[in-house]
């Protein structure tokens, strides 16, 4: 199983891209934990561009997301909604159905539990749009609880796509 590994920040020390660094740590044998870095170079979505061909940012992102199985993404919250650069990424895929029906959990690290909702929300819809199925979509607060909610919710993530429940006894309490 792959899991492609998406932070909707791109600042190089990001809470979003720790979270995901966690997760990855936590990924089991036979689950492959790949981090996609190339949100920024993506163009500004713009349909008129791929008259020609698709830029080769853009065949680099739909190529990564067909390879995978699942997608796993942490953004943070910018102005109540999601950051530009992951709009833009979702956009240039919704035409090309790479996204399509995937099963992509999203959550935001956050400095407490009250933040961050309404950037979940926001993406929670912008991938309505491809009908995934969502799973989590909880901030997770940095604290003494933070390694354990990634580690549930990439179980979660792994158990929704392999359609297996997970079990009481797989969950990190």
């Amino acid at each position: 199983m792959k899991i492609l590994a998406v932070s909707g920040s791109l600042q190089a020390k990001s809470k979003n891209l720790a979270l995901l660094s966690k997760a990855a740590s936590f990924a089991p044998h036979g689950v492959e934990f790949v981090l996609f870095d190339g949100l920024r170079d993506l163009p500004y979505f713009n349909l008129d561009i791929e008259v020609v061909a698709a830029p080769e940012a853009v065949l680099r992102w739909r190529q990564a997301l067909a390879d995978s199985d699942a997608v796993f993404i942490a953004s943070p919250e910018y102005g109540f909604s999601l950051p530009g650069v992951l709009k833009n990424a979702i956009d240039w895929v919704i035409g090309s159905g790479e996204l399509e029906g995937k099963v992509v959990a999203i959550t935001a690290a956050v400095p407490g539990p009250e933040r961050g909702r309404r950037g979940l929300q926001a993406l929670r819809d912008t991938l309505s749009a491809v009908r995934a199925v969502i799973v989590g979509g909880e901030p997770i607060p940095i604290g003494s609880e933070f390694e354990g909610q990634i580690a549930n919710l990439l179980r979660d993530l792994i158990h929704t796509t392999t359609g297996t429940p997970p079990s009481v006894d797989s969950r990190v309490q």
